[in-house]
């Protein structure tokens, strides 16, 4: 099964890197090879969520269970789709210095052999991508350093 984990140190509160990654009716703005999501239901614990994501020809969707634990915690448990399984867990740690730790983990099979090999070939880079993404959109958001996404929020 093709698993990923990455920790990375960001300057930004682990509870504006929470709301960032909460933020599943967004992703279609700025993840690659997310094409459209559809929140069906959220609360504060608790998400189900339709995300379609595609590549070239290629387009498929997955529903997923999103449990949160606010500020700290975001675990995705996979409903319906092309895979077999899928693990998902992002963490958010204060660093005590107005930035944070988080640190993403992701392991999933899919039903088709074909689609697992492919996959294979490009999980890595792909999630590396992803991940930059996170980060990337997390600066537009809140600016170079949580210090000043805290002004701006003043």
């Amino acid at each position: 099964m093709p698993s990923h984990r990455e920790t990375r140190h960001l300057p930004f509160r682990p509870d504006q890197m929470y709301d960032l990654v909460a933020d599943v009716g967004r992703y279609a703005e700025f993840l690659p090879w997310v094409i459209a999501t559809r929140v069906k239901s959220d609360s504060p614990t608790e998400m189900v969520a339709d995300m379609v994501v595609g590549f070239k020809q290629l387009r498929e969707k997955f529903t997923s269970l999103v449990r949160k634990v606010p500020g700290e915690k975001i675990e995705v448990e996979y409903l319906d789709g092309p895979l077999k399984n899928l693990e998902n867990v992002w963490q958010f740690a204060s660093d005590g210095q107005g930035g944070c730790t988080v640190d993403f983990y992701v392991a999933f099979t899919f039903k088709n052999r074909l689609f697992e090999s492919l996959a294979g070939q490009y999980f890595d880079r792909a999630f590396r991508k992803m991940v930059s993404a996170f980060e990337t959109r997390a600066a537009e958001l809140y600016g170079s350093s949580s210090s000043s996404a805290a002004s701006a929020a003043s």
